[in-house]
C-alpha cells in the first residue's frame, strides 16, 4: 500500500521549506530512514529521511520549489504499484498578459532549443500514456531530452532536466532575471521588515580610539594561537566591553513586551553575532557571556561562526540572545543604521579601524579609530541612555587593560 510522506513538523516554528536537492528518483527504491532529499528551512538545510521501505512512486515538488508542514513530500509503495500524479503548475501555463499605458508587455520567457523554431506538443514522438503523464506532472514535454529509439520519449524520460535553455524574462526596457527568495534571505526580509515596523529605531554614533587595544591584540595574538589553537579577532575584546557596559546600563539589555506594555530586562548576558553566509544572515547566539574569559570567548565566536556558515548550527544557539552585535567593518564599512534583532531593543554596529589624526594633549598624532553606530528602541529609552552607554563602551575599549581584569 502506498505511503503518502508528508514534510514533517521540524519543530522551532519552522512552517516550509525549499527543495533544494532530490536525493532519489521516481522508481527508486529506498530503504527505511534512507534520506530522499535536502531541504533548507529558515535555519539549515536538512536531509529528510524516508519514513518507510519501498520504491519511489512520485515527488511532487520540483528542485527550488516551497513546501509547507503537511504537503505530500513523495509517495512510496510497493514494486509494481502505481500512484496517479499530481497536476502541478509550471510556470509555461497560460497566464494573462501585463498591461502598461503604452501597451501589453512582453512577459513571456524566451525559450532557446537544438531547433530554430520550438516545437508544438504534436511533434513530439511518444506515447499517449507518456504524454498524458506529462500533462498531469505538468511537464513541457517539448523541452524533454528523449532517450527511446527514433528520438521517443520514454516515461523515465520526464525525471530529467529540460535540455532547453531558458533565458532571463525581460521587460520594455530590457533583459532581468528573477532570483526567488527562499530560506534564510526569505525569512531575514520578513525579520528585518517586522523589526522596522514594531520598533522605534534611533542611531547613535561615535569612534574609539583603539590604539593600546590594537597593540594588545598584537601581543596577545601569537601565544593565543600556539597555546589555544584559535585565532584571536577583535570580538572578544568588543563583547567583553558591551557585557561590562550593559551591567552599567542595564535598560540595553532588554526587550519590550507589546501585549503587557511591559519593559523586561534581562539579567543574563546572551550576546548575537551577525554572521554573513551567502543565504543572508545569521545570528548565533553566545550564552553566558560575562561568564567567559577572553579566551573562551574566542573559540566559542569561531566556532559559532563555522557552523552557521557551514549550515551545521543547532537552532538552540540562534535563540536566547539579549543583545546584538554586527560587524561590517569587515567588509569595509565604517558607518551605519544597523537594523535591531526583534524583539531585542539594541544592536552594535562596528566599522573597519583606521588610521585617523586625533588630537592629544594639543598635539596632533594618527590613532587607530574604531567607528561605532548603535541603534536602539527609542520606546524603551531615552537618547541620553543610550549615548552613556557608548559613553562607557568607548571607555573601556580605549583602555583595554579593564577588559583582562578578573580573567583566567
Amino acid at each position: 500500500m502506498a505511503t503518502e510522506f508528508r514534510f514533517p513538523d521540524l519543530g522551532e516554528g519552522i512552517a516550509e521549506g525549499e527543495v533544494k536537492k532530490w536525493l532519489v528518483r521516481v522508481g527508486d527504491k529506498v530503504d527505511k530512514d534512507q534520506s530522499l532529499a535536502e531541504v533548507e528551512t529558515d535555519k539549515a538545510v536538512v536531509e529528510i529521511p524516508s519514513p518507510v521501505a519501498g520504491k519511489v512512486l512520485r515527488l511532487d515538488h520540483r528542485e527550488g520549489e516551497l513546501v509547507k508542514v503537511g504537503e505530500v513530500l513523495a509517495v512510496i509503495g510497493d514494486e509494481g504499484e502505481e500512484t496517479a500524479s499530481p497536476a502541478v503548475p509550471t510556470e509555461t501555463d497560460e497566464r494573462p498578459p501585463s498591461v502598461s499605458v503604452v501597451g501589453e508587455l512582453p512577459t513571456e520567457e524566451v525559450v532557446v532549443t537544438s531547433a530554430t523554431q520550438k516545437r508544438s506538443p504534436k511533434d513530439v514522438n511518444a506515447m499517449p500514456a507518456v504524454r498524458k503523464a506529462a500533462q498531469d506532472r505538468g511537464v513541457d514535454i517539448t523541452g524533454v531530452k528523449a532517450s527511446g529509439p527514433s528520438g521517443q520519449v520514454l516515461g523515465s524520460d520526464l525525471d530529467t532536466k529540460p535540455s532547453a535553455r531558458t533565458v532571463a524574462k525581460f521587460d520594455i526596457f530590457g533583459y532581468i532575471e528573477r532570483v526567488p527568495i527562499r530560506g534564510i534571505r526569505r525569512t531575514t526580509a520578513k525579520r528585518m521588515l517586522e523589526s522596522q515596523q514594531r520598533t522605534a529605531a534611533v542611531t547613535s554614533m561615535e569612534q574609539a580610539d583603539v590604539t593600546r587595544l590594537v597593540g594588545m591584540r598584537e601581543r596577545l595574538k601569537g601565544p593565543m594561537k600556539e597555546q589555544k589553537g584559535v585565532k584571536l579577532t577583535y570580538m572578544p575584546f568588543i563583547v567583553t566591553a558591551i557585557v561590562r557596559a550593559l551591567k552599567l546600563h542595564p535598560l540595553l539589555n532588554s526587550m519590550i513586551d507589546d501585549e503587557r506594555e511591559e519593559l523586561v530586562i534581562k539579567k543574563y548576558y546572551n550576546i548575537g553575532v551577525a554572521v554573513a553566509i551567502d543565504e543572508g544572515l545569521m545570528v548565533p547566539v553566545i550564552k553566558a557571556a560575562d561568564q567567559k574569559s577572553l579566551w573562551e570567548l574566542a573559540e566559542e565566536i569561531a566556532s559559532l561562526a563555522k557552523t552557521a556558515q557551514e549550515r551545521k548550527i543547532d537552532l538552540a544557539d540562534l535563540k536566547g540572545g539579549t543583545f546584538s552585535i554586527t560587524n561590517y567593518g569587515v567588509f569595509g564599512g565604517t558607518y551605519g543604521t544597523p537594523i535591531i534583532n526583534y524583539p531585542e531593543t539594541a544592536i552594535l554596529g562596528i566599522g573597519r579601524i583606521m588610521e585617523a589624526p586625533m588630537v592629544l594633549d594639543g598635539v596632533i598624532k594618527p590613532r587607530k579609530v574604531l567607528p561605532l553606530s548603535l541603534t536602539f528602541d527609542h520606546r524603551a529609552y531615552d537618547g541620553a541612555v543610550a549615548a552613556k552607554f557608548l559613553r562607557d563602551l568607548v571607555r573601556l575599549l580605549e583602555n583595554p587593560e579593564e577588559l583582562l581584569l578578573n580573567m583566567d
